[in-house]
Formats: C-alpha cells, sequence, structure tokens
C-alpha cells in the first residue's frame, strides 16, 4: 500500500467537501437529491475564489505544482484545521527525499540524541516514551514499559505502537477504547506517510496492517488526519486496573519526526495511586530478574 499522492490528495479533498453542507458555506441549497455528500466541486470553486477547472485539477491530481494562494484559498473554504492544512500542502507540493546510494529515496536513519535520552530517563516518575517515523517506539523508560509493554524484550521490529496496537492481544486489551485508539494511530500514520510518500518501510507496515487488522482498515479508509498532540486515554492494566492518564507530546525542532510522549496523571486521583502501584511493581520486577 504505497502512498500514491496524487491519488491522496484527490481522495483528501473529496473527503473534506463530503463532510460540508451548503447551507454551513452560506449557499443556497437547490432542489432535489444530491449525488454525493457535501458540497460540489462547482460549489467549492466558487468558495475559494478559483475556477472550477483550476480545482478539478488539483482534485484530480493532474499536477502538483498549485500555487500557495489557490491552496490557501482551497484550505479556508474546506475550513481545514491547520493539521489539515500542512497536510494539504504536503500532498500538493512537489517534494523529494533524501537519495540512498542506489538512487532510490531514503529517509535518514533514526537515532535518539543523547540528551534526549537522559530527559526521557530522568522522568522516572511518568511513562514516557520516543516514537519516530511509522510510530515506531525507539525509546522508553521503565514506567513506559510497565504501562505498555516490555519494549526491551521485543526485537527492533516489533517495537513499533501501530503494530502492536492492532496485533498483540495484551496491548489490544489494555486500551478502554481501541476502536478509538486505532482510528488516531491511523490518522497519524497517514500523515506520515504524507511526510515520507516513497519509505518502503511505511507500504509494508499499511499492506501489513490492513490485511491483518479490519478495524484498522476501516479507520484507514476513513481518511482521518491526526497529529499526536494531548488527550488522554483510559488504560486497563492487567496488574494495576484502571487508569486515566493525560498524555502531551514535545515535538523535536531539529528532527520533526521525532516526539517525545509523556503520560501525567491528576493528583489526588485514583489513577495517581494506581500509577504509584505501577512504579513499584515495576522496581519490584527489576529487583527480582
Amino acid at each position: 500500500m504505497t502512498l500514491d499522492r496524487r491519488a491522496e490528495l484527490g481522495e483528501f479533498l473529496r473527503s473534506r467537501r463530503a463532510r460540508l453542507r451548503p447551507e454551513e458555506a452560506g449557499l443556497p441549497r437547490h432542489g432535489g437529491r444530491r449525488r454525493v455528500p457535501g458540497l460540489r466541486r462547482e460549489e467549492l470553486a466558487q468558495l475559494a475564489g478559483v475556477s472550477v477547472d483550476h480545482y478539478v485539477r488539483l482534485e484530480q491530481g493532474r499536477t502538483l505544482h498549485f500555487s500557495e494562494t489557490v491552496l490557501d484559498a482551497v484550505a479556508r473554504a474546506l475550513r481545514l484545521d491547520p493539521v489539515e492544512r500542512e497536510h494539504l500542502y504536503r500532498l500538493a507540493r512537489p517534494w523529494t527525499a533524501p537519495a540512498g546510494p542506489d538512487g532510490a529515496p531514503q529517509p535518514e536513519p533514526q537515532r535518539v540524541r543523547p540528551g534526549l535520552l537522559r530527559l526521557l530517563h530522568s522522568a522516572a516518575e511518568v511513562p514516557a516514551y520516543v516514537v519516530g517515523r511509522n510510530t515506531d517506539v525507539l525509546a522508553w523508560n521503565d514506567l513506559a514499559a510497565a504501562l505498555i509493554t516490555d519494549f526491551g524484550a521485543l526485537p527492533p521490529s516489533r517495537r513499533n505502537l501501530a503494530r502492536l496496537l492492532c496485533r498483540d492481544e495484551g496491548v489490544r486489551r489494555l486500551f478502554a477504547d481501541w476502536r478509538g485508539k486505532v482510528r488516531d494511530v491511523a490518522g497519524y500514520l497517514r500523515l506520515d506517510a504524507a511526510r515520507h510518500p516513497d519509505d518502503p518501510h511505511t507500504a509494508a507496515l499499511l499492506e501489513e496492517l490492513s490485511a491483518a487488522s479490519p478495524e484498522f482498515r476501516e479507520a484507514w479508509a476513513e481518511h482521518r488526519i491526526k497529529d499526536k498532540t494531548h488527550g488522554r486515554y483510559v488504560f486497563r492494566h492487567p496488574v494495576v486496573g484502571e487508569l486515566d492518564l493525560g498524555y502531551e507530546t514535545l515535538r523535536l525542532p531539529a528532527d520533526p519526526d521525532q516526539a517525545l510522549i509523556a503520560y501525567t496523571v491528576e493528583e489526588g486521583s485514583p489513577s495517581e495511586t494506581a500509577l504509584r502501584l505501577l512504579a513499584a511493581w515495576a522496581r519490584e520486577s527489576r529487583r527480582v530478574t
């Protein structure tokens, strides 16, 4: 499942047109049934102030050389949020990954800086990990391993959040809203695929997850876009029970493909007690081993 940027661009724009009703956009709704939901192409072109032919060429991906003025106008007409707007630009503007020795596009290797590793391990009271391209888990602290899974016991190829979520039964049971988590991960992977459309590892992962998980296939087909910023998940841990944890994402300015994810807990809550028990259990487990 490689990312055809032209096809992806068209599907993305059609999905965003479909969610807008004419009356919401200030357009008169003409009588009769519509063949497709949402705005028609000519209505979107009218709102954006571009010719219908120009918009059709954009949606059909006939060229990937559209001006910022046109893209800005279309983004405003579609009421795209900042993440969706950036995604549109990524799909609609030319971009080439660094080439490897054989001439094929080749992303830079993923390495976590020593300073970031020290920061990660100094945050001993919160579960934290570093995620890279394709949701690969690049580094983690002991409490993150206790909360999610023992990443160190897995081969590097399996240290991937999307793969664990869709193929590991223990990780699947961990999330109270597992389907919601799958939708979030699919939305994040769609952003990642747009950043590196020629990465063979991304294509292989998407093929694998689509074959292994009907829920992932369904979530991928939604064309949802979701960057990892902040939010919360409810965990059902087999040792300490339920934990309601918020998370914060720190994106690295020098490497936007990497992010530090840290989970937090409300002071005085039952989840704070459960997290302390989890930390004690993790310490005891390390002492025994």
